[in-house]
């Protein structure tokens, strides 16, 4: 039996190794690892890709979100709107700003945020929102930021699964205030190890993540303010080169890999396959669906029972997000209810990522959808 894992990096590497392995040789030989020309030069590359001023690279994801916020100047009596759907550090980095994530409810067709529950969290303590582009899925950015222009809000984009998804005619991470993305290995755009990247059209805003992410320096040993260490090592910069070159056709090999399971999904009864707009271009960093729970009765989900199947055959799965954040002991303080959030609470219960990666061959979805539509039709 040939297993299938949710993601293979390795299958990547095979492709492009002697490339990567040239690149941070040169690295290695150059003895500049911190900083310096191959880490500028993937934030000009970057910046050019995404059509933004400025690329601010830094060590994650999470601390792209970090630092966005601490460049708002978003802290202690602010309040930040995000989803209760998503990965923590979406919430945790308001919290470690001092400020309080407030959470709205998803749409269940797109598991991105539902922009009139927006609208109806505002208040005059809120700040920002962070939408995320969540599964690869882009959001209405036409009309959220038309919500945050009436209510003067910044707009931070959480872009770390969806690196070079598109609403309209531009990349996001381009569209709010600033961009956040991830360079986790399993990505879009993965480095060999962790590194994330900020992005935005503000001179201003660019200069002061510049200061915040190497500890608020300005100069040699004078400290503006307060930051941290948060740099991107120039060997994952010269690999997230190498890759950036190929991001484009990586995506494309997601979006016929997508377009392959809707068409061999779509008569199996049980699944609610996941859906695009005509304007947003999704990246699918996660083919997801919702298994519906055609006997509420039994004791274990239809969702946990059709993972377990899969696993026995050999074809790995994973669940995003098994409890929403509204939920989690972390954010108990907040006083969530279970129910609040419906829309999020049921796509917890029912969804499932199918294996997704640009190497993933027909013979292997092939695979993937016998042994789903065995389990849900026998």
């Amino acid at each position: 039996m040939n297993k299938i894992p949710p993601f293979d990096v390795s299958e990547q590497y095979k492709l492009i190794g002697e490339a990567i392995s040239a690149a941070a040789t040169e690295v290695l030989a150059s003895g500049r690892y911190i900083g310096g020309p191959t880490v500028e030069q993937f934030e000009q590359q970057f910046a050019q890709y995404i059509g933004t001023a400025d690329c601010i690279a830094c060590n994650s994801g999470t601390d792209a979100l970090y630092l966005a916020l601490r460049a708002l100047n978003i802290g202690p009596g602010d309040e930040v709107i995000t989803t209760p759907f998503t990965f923590i550090a979406t919430a945790e980095v308001i919290s470690a700003v001092g400020a309080t994530p407030v959470f709205v409810d998803i749409c269940l067709d797109s598991f991105n945020l539902d922009l009139a529950q927006v609208a109806a969290a505002i208040t005059p303590r809120t700040r920002a929102v962070i939408p995320v582009h969540l599964f690869g899925n882009p959001v209405d950015m036409t009309r959220l930021m038309a919500i945050a222009q009436a209510h003067n809000l910044y707009v931070v984009e959480d872009c770390a699964q969806a690196t070079g998804a598109t609403w309209g005619d531009q990349k996001v991470g381009g569209i709010g205030q600033i961009g956040c993305f991830s360079f986790y290995p399993t990505k879009n755009l993965g480095a060999c190890g962790d590194g994330g990247a900020i992005t935005t059209n503000d001179p201003a805003i660019a200069e002061r993540l510049r200061r915040l992410r190497d500890h608020g320096r300005r100069g040699a040993y004078y400290y503006e303010e307060l930051g941290v260490n948060s740099r991107l090592d120039a060997i994952q910069a010269a690999i997230l080169q190498i890759k950036l070159q190929h991001l484009d056709a990586w995506n494309q090999q997601r979006q016929q890999i997508a377009e392959r399971y809707q068409r061999l999904l779509a008569p199996i009864p049980g699944l609610v396959l996941p859906q695009s707009t005509a304007r947003g271009m999704s990246v699918w960093n996660q083919y997801t669906l919702r298994v519906l729970d055609t006997d509420p009765t039994a004791e274990t989900p239809c969702r946990d029972r059709l993972r377990s199947h899969l696993q026995e055959q050999g074809v790995a799965s994973m669940v995003y997000y098994p409890l929403c954040l509204h939920l989690q002991p972390a954010y108990q303080h907040l006083g969530y209810q279970a129910g609040q959030f419906p829309n999020a609470e049921q796509a917890s219960r029912e969804v499932l990522s199918l294996p997704m990666f640009p190497e993933l061959t027909a013979d292997q979805q092939q695979q993937v959808v016998y042994n789903l539509k065995d389990c849900l039709c026998s």
